[in-house]
């Protein structure tokens, strides 16, 4: 005896879904094999359920919801009294279902194995999907009467049997546009078929179909209880069966012309024919080549710079230094760096807060590219070849790093460069303020010694006042005013003549003098100077650091880090009120002991010697866009005297006044240089790069890195595009001076746009021609 399963409660509510199936699993569990259901439109009824021992399940339901049977196993039989909406049979996989009525669409939606019988109708997109695993066998289909439209899409196997019963009213018991996508099974259809897929052939009954049909159509009409139409229904020469087309039969057809459809078909009665107006002389294919391409490729070469270089205030081209060592070119490539700047061991090694670094693609696949060991590559760097000398002549005033950038470049270029320092060594902050073991001396003098030799000539210990900077202005034909910044900023509230200057605690340390500090310090300003300071009082004995800032501080992480470490605490925001013996007062009524306080919230030029109405209202030299004086063409400003900033941006400054220079004194007009438009990070295809285990990754030799650089926005000569061209369109020419260029053949292109897509360095780009 069936057990009974109401999907109602005894006072007719209606029960859910959930509900009801935990009664069949339960009954299940009780050891019943058969069930008697009574639904109102639940779902999922019959599937996926099997026994312990394997005993087959049989299921009888009335008024099911969507998914009848779906993902129904082999031994389960489903009997439906009556119709049933979407779904029935879904992904079967081996169940047998008898719908004794109408099915809803996508019956037998990717079924794969196991019988759906159907005693009516079936609806939209009925059959599609159907698909046979080769390991069981194929799912069959049976529909009395003729299925909606899109019935059996992408139909990948099995055996579908439409018998066209009670269906002379429909112009195709297949519906609209059946069998669209089918590339495999069969179809037994009796009645007409209009719209089927071009892909698609109609053929006769072979011996075989009929032995199958002849054998299995008194079953169906047995389970769909319609035994009496079996002889009507197997009068065979109203049969067809419908098969895919092969792959290669496919390939066999024929297509008009563009100029036969748009003079046949497009234009003439359509909806553009009373605007469209054309000889139709020029009809351009579906593919083409030359100018009827819609888009058409480009290679921009170092059209857009590279992250690192836009992010570098110098500019130093990264992508070009790792294509040469690519290449082998290592002498070629370290000279390069030096061409930029003359620090590239003590700067961008050492002290530099790495801008490039933080930019760099790499970062998003694994780490960025290691560009302080790049940098320390170029410490012994033989200096670039001097050009022939110019017979101009140039001081450059202050021998910190941008003053010794101005001189280097000025030398390289030809010109006669003389350098005035006030201090007894040059180097500027380089020497007197970075700590020795962020910086080391020999690395710094090995790099001075190198600007040295490139001829500039050096006078230390000058004072320089108001009548030698004008005597300077008639001895040489430029003058650069590098000077710097090295006065330190005080903010006058009470008890302040009690602090001590940053920047002349840095270089007392620098200068082995061993400035004495008490057992507690206070550092006002948490800036990259001021990081210094309290780990210069760290060294000198203190035993307590305590940085204080106004707002967040503006150190580099890696400085905060290392002060922490070794016990310095960073408080913020706070605002001192005053100096005592006791130590800083805060406006918050608080108080910090410290037995020395040292600010170090930055420094202002010193510009003494030059006219006051050549400064700006904030004390700076006023100059162009060019950093030539508003008041003299001749005199040029760089670095901290016109604006503060980073080392790097001091070095910046006089690689680029000395080319303003150059032009200057060659009697050129003096423009302003733009920097590179940094190229969009989806140009770049980073997914081509194996990505490296940020966990495991370790830094063993900075030449490795030319395999992991990306190559941002200049070719690294891959060939990617020349081998995956499908066309063959694209050349590759070696210049004289050893460079390349690729090149894309109009007469062979055409527009497919691989090259970009495959592009690593987002040289390639695609121009489209149709708005």
């Amino acid at each position: 005896m069936s057990a009974y399963i109401s999907g109602f409660e005894d006072n007719n509510k209606r029960i859910s879904t959930q509900q009801l199936l935990q009664k069949v699993y339960a009954a299940l569990d009780a050891g019943e094999t058969e069930f008697e259901i009574l639904a109102s439109g639940h779902h999922n009824i019959g599937g996926p359920l099997w026994t312990k021992d394997g005993s087959p399940l049989k299921f009888r339901v009335k008024n099911p919801g969507q998914r009848v049977g779906s993902f129904g196993l082999e031994g389960t039989e489903i009997i439906i009294d009556g119709p049933a909406p979407a779904d029935v049979g879904w992904l079967n996989a081996g169940a047998i279902l008898t719908l004794l009525g109408d099915g809803g669409d996508t019956t037998a939606h990717c079924a794969a194995s196991g019988k759906i019988y159907v005693g009516g109708r079936a609806g939209t997109r009925t059959g599609s999907l159907m698909k046979h695993d080769p390991a069981y066998e194929p799912p069959e289909l049976w529909i009395l009467k003729n299925t909606g439209s899109f019935s059996f899409e992408f139909m990948g196997g099995g055996i579908a049997v439409v018998c066209g019963y009670d269906s002379e009213k429909f112009e195709s018991v297949l519906g609209d546009r059946g069998c669209v996508g089918m590339v495999g099974g069969v179809i037994y259809v009796r009645g007409p078929v209009k719209g089927l897929s071009k892909f698609c052939w109609q053929l006769d009954l072979d011996e075989a179909d009929l032995e199958f049909l002849s054998a299995n159509m008194p079953v169906f009409l047995d389970k769909i209880e319609r035994p009496q139409l079996l002889a009507e229904l197997t009068d065979f020469s109203q049969w067809k069966k419908i098969m895919p087309m092969s792959w290669e039969e496919r390939q066999r057809h024929d297509r008009i012309t563009m100029k036969e459809f748009r003079t046949g078909k497009w234009v003439k009665g359509g909806i553009f024919s009373d605007v469209v107006s054309d000889d139709y002389e020029r009809i351009s294919a579906f593919v083409n080549t030359g100018e009827d391409r819609l888009k058409i490729p480009h290679w921009q070469n170092k059209k857009f710079g590279a992250p690192c270089q836009t992010a570098c205030p110098t500019g130093i081209p990264t992508q070009d230094r790792i294509n040469l060592l690519r290449q082998g070119k290592v002498k070629e490539a370290l000279e390069l760096v030096l061409t930029y700047s003359p620090f590239p061991a003590s700067v961008c090694g050492q002290v530099c807060p790495n801008l490039c670094k933080d930019s760099c693609s790499r970062q998003y696949i694994d780490h960025p590219v290691a560009m302080q060991e790049l940098g320390r590559l170029s410490q012994e760097a033989e200096a670039p070849q001097r050009k022939p000398e110019t017979g101009k002549s140039v001081a450059v005033i202050g021998g910190g790093p941008g003053g010794l950038s101005a001189a280097w470049q000025l030398s390289m270029l030809g010109h006669k460069v003389t350098l005035f320092e006030g201090d007894k060594e040059v180097g500027g902050k380089l020497r007197q303020a970075i700590p020795m073991d962020r910086l080391p001396r020999e690395i710094l003098d090995s790099e001075v010694n190198r600007i040295k030799q490139m001829g500039t000539e050096i006078l230390v210990s000058q004072k320089i006042d108001k009548a030698s900077f004008n005597a300077m202005q008639d001895r040489f034909d430029a003058v650069v005013v590098a000077s710097g910044a090295h006065n330190p900023v005080v903010v006058p509230f009470p008890g302040h003549e009690r602090l001590i200057k940053g920047l002349d605690f840095l270089k007392s340390i620098n200068n082995g003098e061993n400035p004495k500090v008490g057992k507690k310090v206070v550092v006002i300003g948490a800036g990259n100077a001021g990081m210094d300071v309290a780990l210069g009082a760290y060294a000198m004995g203190a035993e307590k650091v305590t940085a204080i800032d106004v707002q967040r501080p503006a150190a580099y992480q890696k400085e905060i880090d290392h002060f922490h470490a070794l016990g310095g605490d960073i408080q913020w925001p706070l605002f001192t009120e005053s100096i005592s013996a006791e130590g800083l007062h805060t406006k918050d009524g608080r108080l910090i002991e410290a037995d020395t306080v040292i600010i170090s919230i930055g420094e202002r030029p010193d510009l003494s010697y030059v006219p006051r109405d050549w400064l700006t209202d904030r004390g700076m030299m006023d100059v162009t866009d060019c950093w030539q004086s508003v008041k003299n063409q001749k005199v040029f400003a760089i670095g901290d005297t016109i604006k503060p900033g980073l080392l790097t941006h001091a070095i910046a400054g006089g690689r680029e006044v000395a080319e303003y220079i150059d032009a200057y004194l060659s009697g050129w007009e003096l423009v302003a240089k733009k920097k590179p438009v940094m190229i969009p990070q989806a140009k770049l295809s980073r997914e081509l790069f194996m990505p490296q285990n940020r966990g495991r990754f370790r830094l063993q030799d900075a030449m490795n890195e030319v395999n992991r650089c990306i190559s941002c926005g200049t070719c690294r000569d891959c060939s990617m595009c020349l081998e995956t061209c499908p066309e063959g369109a694209i050349t590759r020419h070696e210049q004289e001076d050893g460079s390349v260029e690729y090149a894309s053949d109009d007469k062979y292109c055409i527009g497919c746009g691989i090259c970009s897509a495959i592009c690593p360095c987002g040289v390639w780009a695609m121009e489209k021609m149709i708005l």
